[in-house]
C-alpha cells in the first residue's frame, strides 16, 4: 500500500484517465486538461462505443467473484479520481482485489494501458487498505485478458505522472508543441498543429529540406 503523506481536496483532484494522455503526450494531456480541447477520432469514437455496456454501474456474482461496473476511485494522496470498467472482488479465503481495464484495441508496447490500471489500483489500496499485486487488460481485438504485474517500476511511474499533472495544471502549462511519429495517431493532431511549431529558421528551412545558414539571413 501507498504512504498518504500528501491529501488532496475534492477541487484539487484530477482525472486518472489524464495519466493515459500525460504518458503518451505532455500536450496532448494539457490541451484536453489544462485547455479543455478535444476531438474525437474513429478510435475515440470506437472507444466509447466499445464501452457503453461495460461501464453501465451494476454488478455480477459467479463462482464467489463479485465483479462491479463503474466502480468509482480516488486517490486523495496522489489527486486523482476516476471510474474503474470493473473491479472484481474475489473470495478465496480472504478478500482479494482485481481491477480490469477494457480497450477496444490490442495490446501495446508502451506502458501507457498498464499506466492507467496501476493508477486504479493504487486508488483501491488507499481505498480499502490493502494489497493489490495485479490487474487485468481485456483488449478487444483479441478477445483476451492480458494479465499485468503491478510491479514498482509501474507505480513509480504512475506517482510520477500525477506529480507532473499537478504541477502542469496548477501553473496552467501547456508545453510547445514537437512533432513526433506518434502524432499521427493523436485525435488533436489538427488542434496542435506540431508541423507548424518550428522552434527556429533552422528548423523552419528544415522542414522543405533547405540548408540554412546564419550568413543567408546577414544577405537577404
Amino acid at each position: 500500500m501507498e504512504s498518504h503523506a500528501n491529501s488532496y481536496e475534492d477541487d484539487d483532484l484530477l482525472a486518472l484517465s489524464g495519466l493515459q494522455h500525460l504518458a503518451f503526450c505532455e500536450r496532448q494531456w494539457a490541451l484536453i486538461h489544462v485547455e479543455q480541447i478535444w476531438a474525437d477520432s474513429v478510435d475515440t469514437l470506437r472507444g466509447d462505443y466499445f464501452h457503453e455496456r461495460v461501464d453501465t454501474a451494476g454488478y455480477s456474482c459467479r463462482d464467489g467473484v463479485r465483479a462491479v461496473r463503474g466502480a468509482r476511485l480516488v486517490s486523495r494522496h496522489l489527486g486523482i479520481y476516476g471510474i474503474a470498467d470493473v473491479v472484481e472482488f474475489c473470495e478465496d479465503g480472504d478478500w482479494s482485489i482485481r481491477p480490469v481495464e477494457y480497450k477496444v484495441g490490442r495490446p501495446k508496447a508502451e506502458d501507457w494501458d498498464r499506466i492507467q490500471l496501476a493508477a486504479q489500483a493504487m486508488c483501491l489500496e488507499e481505498m480499502h487498505e490493502v494489497g493489490i499485486d495485479e490487474g487485468d487488460i481485456f483488449y478487444g481485438q483479441t478477445r483476451r485478458r492480458e494479465t499485468v504485474p503491478l510491479n514498482e517500476d509501474l507505480r513509480s511511474k504512475v506517482r510520477e505522472l500525477s506529480f507532473r499533472a499537478h504541477e502542469l495544471f496548477e501553473g496552467g502549462i501547456t508545453p510547445t508543441a514537437e512533432y513526433k511519429p506518434r502524432c499521427k495517431r493523436c485525435s488533436l493532431v489538427n488542434e496542435c498543429l506540431p508541423d507548424g511549431c518550428a522552434k527556429g529558421a533552422e528548423d523552419y528551412w528544415g522542414s522543405f529540406g533547405i540548408e540554412w545558414r546564419p550568413s543567408d539571413e546577414a544577405s537577404s
